[in-house]
């Protein structure tokens, strides 16, 4: 400890690193219950011990998106309790805080307020589990802001395009630049930076001074083409990047070749699944910076609950037993009863010494039956071990292996520099779709009432924003729109109806007067699912992410609701369609299913002519607007008070590489406390 006094002066900046901490994590389990609250208080106990400068969460701070009150209230104590207090702050904020903290009424880091006596400022992103909802786009950790316990940002409000400026620090003769971006669906960030529409804003003055760290809360390992982020999409000139969401703890930094900066993935605190990346033992970061050099230090975490995975597979063990072998399901059971003693066994030997270790370890043994053998019944199997484990309900995990398919297509070699340059015409949107479809479709499918643009745009709110009454809603308002003015213009029969029609479709195309009135439709069907919507929506908040949880907890059904899609199915974010067929559906706003349903159908001609009995459109409609466009920012009637040298002037980078010649960053990861992490030359250049 005193080596490590010597080496922290007042040019180091000492940060702790901790991502996905999933407070309130099965908070009404008997056993497992205060895990998270456990953990979450020796994180912010050492976050003191080290006297750190502040702390860096990574997203997943909470794993509820509302939290109960025992979940708030504890976070509330512990943070209270460790992060206020008389230390001085030894570094500066140079950034434009008004842009850094632009989602709070109160734009400026907590420790800077006049109100609050802060020793520990926390900054953190938001993750997938507390990720921003409804009309305001409030989450949990914007309650924790408000009461000025921690800094939330990284909050993108923008749909179309991402800026992400930098919050500039410095201490001493270092400059940190600090990025960071919240938890956004994979699918659409990815298209996002195949459209180069995600942009990082650096310093005009001195770049290549200031040491770029940058958060961020997306799935690292490849789920699906498009759902995850890889690491070549980032930006070269950064110089750490800490990976929140995924769970396995790869907390030693690891060098990407391509991009020349290095990742480190801390990995939750807490197990949320019995998965093998669970397993690895669980730390947290203390990183050092001076200058461009940096040094991360591995710090074990004691509080947290062993865990033992391990793999049978039933065909290897031949020379004891064959699916044929008399009483074989016996046999099978011991082998297992047997496994799961050694688990135990040294779970206790890992235990000694280590007070803090929760007694009951969590086991796991997943048990591979192909070939032919027979399940045993695994709740009985666990009753043996209800007193020695923390999860007896699911000890033993049945499986049988896939067959590897042999034609499987090497994907590892992809250019991904390329695929980051891709022009928009490449990187279609649905609206280019559309447009490309009717563009090469026969005449007689063409559309008639609507421009392909409106229909592009009402697709495009349909995919984006999950706008699911867009398209019904612009169908309804052209309707209208186009039966007035049949009616001003008197026309009668068939033949001139469709001439008119077309050539007012026509005159529309490509104006100003398009674009309103595809805002209009929208903005009502944004309306409509208001009025209709909001009812039940803290009811469905409160479930909205309970099948996230991979302990396979079955929420209790929302009230139903909808357009005749009866009661929603959770498991992803947004609106489900999971209604039973036999289940009753409701009527769709305030019409039944068979009206709209004939709606559709009639033509243009019955329509118009039954124009005189349908209820128009009163022109003052309330219009509630909950799109995730950017917003104007409300402004602090108190500015804070920021050093006069303030630089808050940026320039845009290309996600084009650039010459990394004077990048000159240094990283250490030895754990011998003898030697000076910050010495030695720089080791990083371009090739």
């Amino acid at each position: 400890m005193s080596l490590d006094n010597t080496l922290d002066d007042e040019d180091t900046f000492k940060i702790l690193i901790a991502t996905d901490i999933h407070l309130g994590y099965l908070e009404k389990d008997a056993i497992r219950g205060n895990d998270s609250y456990n953990t979450l208080d020796e994180i912010l106990k050492c976050a003191k011990t080290n006297e750190v400068d502040f702390i860096l969460l990574g997203g997943d701070l909470f794993h509820e998106n509302k939290p109960s009150r025992r979940c708030l209230h504890n976070c509330i104590t512990m943070l209270r309790k460790y992060c206020m207090g008389d230390t001085p702050i030894h570094f500066d904020i140079l950034s434009d805080q008004t842009v850094n903290f632009n989602t709070s009424k109160f734009p400026w880091v907590n420790y800077q307020d006049e109100n609050l006596n802060i020793s520990i400022p926390a900054f953190s992103i938001h993750g997938n589990h507390d990720d921003p909802t409804g009309a305001e786009g409030l989450c949990a950790l914007d309650l924790l802001s408000a009461s000025g316990l921690v800094n939330h940002f990284g909050h993108s409000q923008s749909v179309e395009s991402i800026e992400i400026s930098p919050i500039l620090m410095q201490k001493g003769n270092t400059k940190l630049a600090l990025f960071g971006l919240g938890s956004i669906p994979d699918e659409r960030l990815y298209r996002m930076f195949v459209n180069n529409q995600v942009t990082m804003l650096r310093p005009k003055e001195d770049q290549d001074e200031w040491f770029n760290l940058f958060a961020i809360h997306q799935n690292r390992s490849k789920h699906g083409p498009t759902n995850y982020i890889p690491e070549q999409f980032l930006d070269d000139f950064l110089d750490l990047v800490v990976w929140g969401h995924e769970h396995e703890c790869l907390i030693a930094p690891s060098r990407n070749e391509q991009q020349l900066f290095y990742v480190t993935q801390p990995g939750s605190s807490v197990a949320t699944s019995l998965s093998p990346g669970e397993a690895t033992k669980k730390h947290i970061g203390l990183l050092r910076v001076k200058g461009r050099k940096m040094n991360l230090q591995k710090i074990p975490l004691k509080t947290v609950r062993q865990f033992f995975i391990q793999d049978v597979v039933l065909g290897d063990y031949q020379d004891l037993f064959t699916p044929d072998t008399p009483q074989v399901t016996k046999k099978v059971e011991n082998l297992c009863y047997a496994k799961v003693t050694e688990m135990l066994e040294e779970a206790e030997r890992e235990r000694l010494g280590c007070p803090l270790t929760p007694e009951k370890p969590l086991i796991r043994l997943r048990v591979d039956y192909s070939g032919g053998f027979d399940t045993f019944h695994t709740s009985r199997f666990s009753q043996k071990f209800v007193d020695r484990v923390a999860n007896p309900k699911d000890i033993v995990h049945f499986l049988r292996r896939r067959e590897q398919k042999e034609d499987n297509k090497d994907e590892v070699n992809v250019d991904y520099g390329s695929l980051s340059k891709i022009t928009a015409a490449e990187g279609l949107r649905v609206e280019d779709l559309v447009k490309q479809y009717f563009a090469a479709t026969e005449q007689t499918v063409q559309l008639s009432l609507l421009t392909e643009h409106g229909m592009g745009k009402a697709l495009q709110e349909f995919v984006d924003k999950d706008e699911k009454d867009a398209i019904e809603e612009l169908i309804t308002y052209q309707l209208d729109k186009t039966q007035r003015h049949l009616q001003a213009r008197a026309v009668t029969t068939e033949q001139e109806i469709d001439t008119e029609i077309q050539r007012f479709r026509d005159s529309k195309k490509n104006t100003t007067e398009e674009d309103n009135e595809i805002k209009e439709a929208i903005s009502r069907a944004k309306a409509h699912r208001m009025e209709q919507g909001n009812e039940p929506a803290d009811a469905d908040l409160s479930n909205e992410l309970a099948l996230d949880s991979d302990e396979g907890s079955v929420p209790s059904a929302p009230p139903t609701r909808g357009r005749g899609r009866g009661s929603r199915g959770r498991g992803t974010r947004g609106r489900g369609r999971g209604a039973a067929a036999s289940e009753p559906k409701p009527a769709s706003r305030g019409r039944s299913q068979k009206s709209s349903a004939s709606t559709q159908n009639r033509s243009i001609m019955q329509a118009f002519q039954a124009t005189s009995q349908r209820s128009s459109r009163t022109s003052d409609e309330v219009i509630i607007d909950d799109s995730d466009e950017e917003m104007p920012l409300m402004k602090a009637t108190r500015p804070p008070p920021r050093p006069a040298a303030a630089s808050s002037s940026f320039t845009k980078y290309s996600s084009q590489s650039q010459s990394q010649s004077s990048k000159g960053v240094a990283f250490d990861d030895s754990d011998d406390e003898d030697e000076d992490p910050f010495k030695g030359p720089s080791h990083r250049s371009r090739r």
